[in-house]
């Protein structure tokens, strides 16, 4: 038993559970997240501090006579996606004790959630489309490259759920749960990052 708790080796719940507790550092996954999330991060403070550059460098904002985006809905959604936080971090918690329905439970309650915020904001993007495009001017390119970024990163993880859940059913190994954690922090920074999207997006209402 001692070499399954020190290798990927632990191919049931409570042997998973039993690595994840004696494990004294992270696992190369956890690393691989935390440099991706660190990296995209850097991508989001450039594109935000960009928008901010072009705003400030303009005397109307949004140019062009577009109309401000409307606060209300966008708000709304974004905290309902943000608190998909809560359903993966219960899936992580959940994978870590060796609970792997209520871990495949927690990730499809957070994916039902996701998939409804990204269904409306696809709908939402085809929309202003038709009302302003990335070409019109600064605030086009910047605007549609910043939702086109969160997006991006959104629809990745929910991929990456679709996977979780697939995984899942076949029940808890060491290499999955190390995957519920590592992605439960993906969401963790997808949300934070959509949450400072739409509020510099929705900087231009004030």
């Amino acid at each position: 038993m001692s070499d399954v708790t020190r290798s990927m080796e632990a191919t049931s719940g409570s042997a998973a559970a039993r690595v994840a507790a004696r494990r004294a550092a992270f696992p190369n996954g956890l690393w691989g997240i935390y440099l991706l999330i660190a990296t995209e991060g850097a991508l989001f403070g450039c594109l935000i501090a960009t928008y901010f550059y072009l705003r400030f460098q303009s005397t109307d904002w949004p140019l062009g006579g577009i109309e401000p985006p409307d606060v209300t809905v966008p708000l709304i959604l974004a905290g309902a996606l943000a608190l998909t936080s809560i359903p993966m971090l219960g899936a992580s918690l959940a994978a870590q004790a060796g609970r792997a329905r209520a871990a495949w439970v927690f990730i499809f309650v957070a994916l039902v959630v996701q998939s409804g915020y990204f269904a409306y904001e696809m709908h939402s993007f085809r929309s202003d489309l038709s009302d302003f495009r990335p070409e019109d001017n600064a605030y086009g390119s910047i605007y549609y490259t910043l939702l086109g970024a969160d997006h991006a990163h959104v629809f990745i993880g929910m991929l990456l759920n679709v996977w979780l859940l697939a995984r899942l059913l076949g029940g808890l190994t060491n290499y999955r749960v190390i995957g519920v954690r590592a992605i439960s922090w993906y969401w963790h920074f997808a949300n934070l990052m959509t949450l400072f999207v739409v509020g510099t997006l929705l900087s231009a209402s004030a």
